[in-house]
């Protein structure tokens, strides 16, 4: 059962879906690089890699309260009204035979609701902010940042709010159920076997606000989960008081290209397996996204609000052709090499 028809069935057994404002669009990739403005403003090279998308404002410094989309020019992105920047950790490959380090390649995610751009990005990330149903949800204003993940983590915690699914086989296969949801394929740390069609990777931030900050010291107080705990994919539950404000869910989807490594020799003989983030991290539990708001005027509020929308133009968006989203640059800050063999993690990771 594809994705799609997951959804189709969800609507017609009445499960919460009719209204549903499912706003799905592709990324490609602005930069690979050692930049984090948001927890390392200023400091270039940053302690580690991360992949990049979105609005051509991305540098090593965006200034609180900054309205990037109105400084941003271009963006990577399907809507052409999304300056946004979202960005992730890399995965990388460690070869058993010499240590040496790769990092895995992104590819475009898998046809959905009509969206070829999303088929034909450059790496990248695929975005998707989801409202119950019209004026359900209040978009982020003009400044607004936030983290989401631990890079310390190295146990279990929210299974569907960070996960890796493990393609059963080529195109996508396995790829029926909602992210996180399928406990075949989908794994909160990285999947301890070679997945024959690659791994997906998702990460869904909060979807309450306290309705005063754009950001908070730590880019995560000024947001929480619902009442009840984090929201399935689909779904945002109440707010409590302290956050009373219902934000999009929004979640970033990421397809990795871990297929050229799933020969039995590119594999430990010790039973663990041969991945990690760029932070370091062997268990995948620090997976984590950063987000930076820059869709002009109401363009987002407007997609929140149709009246029912699986599409990655909802609420009328305007949209771009993968011709001109690939032209949309920005001038390296850090220049090293990113995509050849290593002797180790680029940057200064943590132990892993």
């Amino acid at each position: 059962m594809l994705w799609t028809t997951f959804l189709l069935a969800g609507l017609a057994s009445g499960q919460g879906l009719q209204g549903l404002n499912h706003l799905r669009f592709g990324c490609s990739q602005i930069t690979i690089e050692r930049l984090d403005p948001l927890v390392n403003p200023g400091e270039f090279p940053t302690p580690h890699m991360h992949q990049v998308v979105g609005g051509n404002a991305f540098n090593a410094t965006i200034q609180p309260n900054t309205d990037v989309a109105s400084l941003a020019t271009c963006t990577t992105c399907g809507p052409a009204e999304d300056f946004s920047n979202y960005w992730t950790a890399n995965i990388y490959y460690q070869s058993p035979k010499n240590k040496s380090y790769k990092r895995v390649p992104q590819v475009p995610n898998r046809l959905l609701f009509g969206d070829r751009f999303t088929t034909q990005t450059s790496g990248g990330i695929t975005v998707y902010y989801i409202a119950p149903r019209k004026n359900t949800v209040t978009a982020f204003k003009p400044g607004f940042r936030m983290f989401v993940g631990d890079v310390m983590r190295k146990t279990k915690l929210y299974k569907m709010q960070s996960c890796f699914r493990c393609y059963s086989g080529p195109n996508f296969g396995g790829d029926d159920m909602a992210p996180c949801a399928d406990n075949r394929l989908d794994f909160e740390g990285f999947p301890p076997n070679p997945c024959p069609g690659g791994i997906r990777s998702n990460v869904l931030y909060p979807t309450c606000w306290d309705g005063k900050n754009l950001d908070s010291p730590n880019h995560k107080d000024h947001v929480a989960y619902p009442v009840g705990g984090p929201s399935n994919f689909l779904s945002t539950g109440n707010c409590p008081s302290t956050h009373p404000v219902k934000i999009p869910q929004l979640m970033l989807e990421i397809v990795w290209d871990t297929t050229k490594f799933n020969s039995k020799a590119d594999w430990p003989t010790d039973g663990t397996q041969p991945f990690l983030l760029s932070t370091g991290d062997r268990t995948g539990y620090g997976q984590h996204g950063d987000y930076v708001f820059g869709w002009k005027g109401d363009a987002l509020q407007r997609a929140m609000d149709a009246n029912g929308c699986f599409s990655a133009t909802c609420g009328n968006l305007k949209s771009q052709d993968i011709s001109v989203a690939n032209k949309c640059t920005i001038k390296k800050t850090v220049r090293e090499d990113v995509d050849g063999w290593f002797d180790k993690l680029p940057g200064s990771p943590m132990e892993s």
